[in-house]
């Protein structure tokens, strides 16, 4: 990878540019990020369900914005990287690893209260174990531990979605909402106890057809969704709570979907306090696949007629103390959230509150109405 962690590749991604009304679809070649917008192929939607989006990417017309490493660096007078998607819907899926499994149980017996979690997650080890991740979600040694679990008084709704039949699905955010890379990423006012999630999110089409990824951060409100999973809303969509980037990798040669399943993303959160905190997440350890959670979210049940980018889930639940012992993590306002993988790049974006980040103005509406006057319709 180039110091600015862009991957090689076939990579298409979303800019706003001076001098233009609307995002620009862009890629990178030769180390310039490429405008590649073109009537009938203005958005990553067009592009996407043409059915040729790694060859369309790789060989449309474009004229040069600048040099890769100045404009994903944030320089003053350069387009600004946004989110790599436009129209698909935001969907995610949770609770696909063992230990974000445990530790979703700890935020429910916790009820939001992160001073009681170390406790809760010794006795909930010792009742349970660590050792799920050899579980076939759905299979009858999985619907044994379910018994043995409710026998035992802790079964709960986190442990039915991650060794029960049916994986869970939700909707992160709006179409047009997620954040791109170098943005704020945003907290809702009311959460003390908070954190990253960073993750893997795949990049579907109206067919169902995966054709891509590229790296997420499903900003999570643990005590909010700790009181009640019927506040999930509240505690996952938010202004700003969604990032991905910094650009789509098409799946194109030696770069498929297998790549993305023995992927290793690292996580990096660097707090104006002096607090590091780093962590790693296998997606070999992944509990239900890729290919089961795109099919659990699309097919005859549902349709996407934009396609959607669904983030995969994470294994990485940050226990680590940042206030006292036994208080474990949550963010502050400033902490930089680093998240990579060399096949993706990294995606960096900075923590603030959602009341304070910028407001989410520009949506399908905007964008059509825009489209339709510069004639790319």
């Amino acid at each position: 990878m180039r110091a600015t962690s862009i991957p090689d590749g076939v990579l298409i991604g979303r800019a706003t540019v001076p001098g233009f009304d609307h995002p620009r679809v862009v890629t990178v070649r030769d180390g310039q990020v490429v405008d590649i917008t073109s009537a009938g192929m203005a958005t990553v939607r067009d592009i996407a369900e043409s059915g040729r989006a790694a060859e369309h990417v790789r060989t449309a017309a474009g004229t040069s914005l600048g040099p890769v490493d100045a404009i994903y660096a944030g320089s003053h007078g350069l387009p600004r990287l946004l989110a790599p998607i436009d129209l698909q819907a935001i969907k995610a899926s949770g609770v696909t690893f063992v230990v974000s499994l445990l530790e979703r149980v700890i935020e429910e017996q916790a009820r939001g209260d992160k001073s009681r979690a170390d406790a809760l997650r010794g006795e909930i080890l010792d009742l349970i174990g660590t050792d799920l991740s050899q579980l076939v979600p759905g299979s009858d040694a999985a619907m044994k531990v379910k018994a043995r679990l409710i026998e035992k008084g802790v079964w709960s709704q986190y442990l039915e979605v991650g060794i029960g039949p049916d994986a869970e699905i939700f909707t992160k955010g709006q179409p047009m909402s997620a954040v791109g890379h170098g943005a704020e990423v945003g907290l809702h006012p009311v959460s003390s106890w908070n954190n990253p999630e960073p993750e893997v999110a795949l990049l579907v089409t109206s067919k169902g057809d995966i054709i891509g990824a590229t790296l997420g951060n499903d900003v999570n409100l643990r005590d909010v969704e700790g009181r009640s999973a019927l506040l999930l809303g509240k505690a996952k969509d938010n202004n700003a709570s969604a990032s991905l980037g910094p650009f789509v990798r098409l799946f194109d040669g030696d770069f498929t979907l297998e790549t993305i399943k023995q992927a290793e993303i690292a996580l990096r959160v660097e707090g104006e306090d002096g607090f590091v905190l780093e962590g790693q997440s296998n997606m070999a350890q992944i509990s239900r696949t890729p290919e089961s959670l795109v099919a659990a979210t699309i097919g005859q049940h549902h349709q996407y007629p934009d396609g959607l980018v669904l983030y995969l889930g994470t294994m990485f639940a940050p226990v680590k103390d940042r206030d006292g012992a036994g208080k474990g993590f949550t963010h502050k306002v400033g902490d930089v959230v680093s998240i990579s993988t060399p096949s993706l790049g990294t995606l960096s974006n900075r923590v603030n509150l959602s009341t304070v980040c910028p407001p989410w103005t520009y949506g399908a509406s905007h964008l059509m109405r825009d489209l339709a006057r510069a004639n790319l319709l």
